[in-house]
């Protein structure tokens, strides 16, 4: 195998935070964008779980996990050179991959407040409780985002420290996601920390050339690599 391969949706929000981690490393694969209603024998040749992302690394190791994938390209292939953040940074980046802050809040973040996002956003698939209440189990998440970033001093707005970590950069595809189900709701919210946040991270450099759109995959065509540059 001649260089990683990457399976991806552009729109799912796990592997959004995938290709930030790509983004943000030296690890450029070949992407291979599906189509969940009509995924890839290839891709679920290697992971039967058959959910986006999926990295098959250079030397054939599958990884289907969002934060393990932006683990490895972040540890193995770190950019210390990055267009997308000063060295300072980067290297803030690293020294927060492990940290226990940085762990609990991606832990809430996917254990806690996606299955409330989900129901949320497809409330009409659980009819056991109306669309304001799972609305409202989500919100708590929002809640103790804005006391992190209260946390931090005024200039600098971020989960952990004064500059992005593993944890915003997993983080925010989520809360975006939450953000986008009744945007006129979400903006009238009293979370002045968590907009400014979100709206930083969304309309950043970094997220819009994780956002380009890809032709989809099909095995006769060519495939197309992470970054255009």
């Amino acid at each position: 195998m001649n260089s990683a391969i990457l399976y991806t949706f552009r729109r799912c929000p796990y592997a959004m935070r995938a290709r930030i981690g790509l983004h943000l490393s030296q690890l450029n694969p070949t992407v291979r964008e599906i189509e969940l209603k009509n995924k890839p024998q290839e891709m679920l040749a290697v992971s039967a779980k058959g959910t986006v992302p999926v990295l098959i690394t250079a030397d054939g190791n599958v990884i289907a996990e969002s934060i393990e994938i932006m683990q490895f390209a972040l540890t193995q292939h770190p950019d210390l050179t990055s267009p997308w953040l000063s060295p300072n940074a980067y290297q803030t980046l690293l020294d927060w991959m492990s940290s226990s802050q940085t762990t609990a809040l991606i832990n809430a973040n996917d254990h806690d407040f996606k299955p409330w996002l989900d129901k949320y956003k497809y409330a009409d698939r659980f009819p056991e409780q109306s669309q304001t209440w799972y609305r409202q189990q989500a919100e708590q998440f929002i809640q103790l985002l804005e006391q992190e970033l209260q946390k931090q001093p005024s200039e600098y707005r971020y989960l952990c420290t004064h500059t992005p970590t593993l944890a915003d950069f997993a983080i925010f595809p989520f809360i975006r996601q939450f953000a986008n189900v009744e945007p006129q709701w979400f903006n009238a919210l009293p979370y002045p920390n968590v907009s400014q946040w979100l709206n930083n991270l969304i309309n950043s450099p970094l997220f819009l050339a994780v956002m380009q759109k890809y032709s989809l995959w099909l095995p006769e065509r060519n495939m197309m690599k992470l970054k255009y540059s």
